[in-house]
């Protein structure tokens, strides 16, 4: 009896292991999509990839040539937030937690008037130049909880390529002004950004 008993009692050991295995695979896979944040040993963000393939949602600009040379960001600050979040934003207001917002920085393409701008067959006007850098902000509540829930961090104010990881940026250089400013708006300049502004959908 014992003999028979054997085999039957390795295939249940087999099958139970393969559907383990089946859910909890899911499971994990589901666990590691809530969020393109990934931190190192040492607290550090890596720099998400594929991010230019996100959601677009605006590009400000604020160029040295009418901020008496000392823009803080004279660049386009070309944004990029996943669509999943994007989605949730319209639904409530809020950003989930998780949520990744990628500004990455272009130069202005060459000027030729004292003001920044130049001539294309389109025009006179701004154009992007050259890509020049990354800021990114993070919402999470429990790890950034001194900045209202949110993590600022710069992965270098340069041409490519960029630094792969970065710590979080002190208060007075990023935080600080979110807090003074947008604190409201879940801590990101929506006025900035027609599709999460005006909400007018896809």
């Amino acid at each position: 009896m014992q003999k028979h008993l054997f085999p039957i009692i390795v295939l249940l050991g087999l099958t139970a292991s393969a559907v383990y295995l089946l859910v909890a695979k899911p499971v994990a896979a589901a666990q590691s999509e809530q969020s393109s944040a990934v931190f190192d040993p040492d607290g550090k963000l890596e720099l998400p990839t594929g991010f230019r393939a996100w959601v677009f949602v605006g590009a400000p600009l604020t160029p040295n040539a009418l901020n008496n040379g000392k823009a803080n960001f004279p660049e386009y600050h070309h944004v990029y937030i996943e669509k999943k979040n994007v989605d949730a934003y319209l639904k409530t207001g809020e950003f989930p937690e998780g949520t990744v917002i990628v500004k990455e920085l272009t130069r202005v393409l060459n000027p030729t008037f004292p003001d920044g701008s130049r001539t294309e067959p389109s025009g006179r006007g701004y154009f992007n130049g050259q890509y020049n850098g990354i800021d990114l902000t993070v919402k999470d509540s429990k790890r950034f909880a001194k900045t209202n829930g949110w993590g600022f961090f710069t992965f270098g104010h340069h041409p490519m390529p960029y630094e792969k990881s970065a710590a979080e940026k002190p208060v007075s250089e990023c935080a600080g002004c979110h807090i003074a400013n947008v604190a409201a708006t879940d801590m990101t300049w929506i006025q900035f950004y027609p599709l999460l502004r005006d909400k007018p959908g896809y």
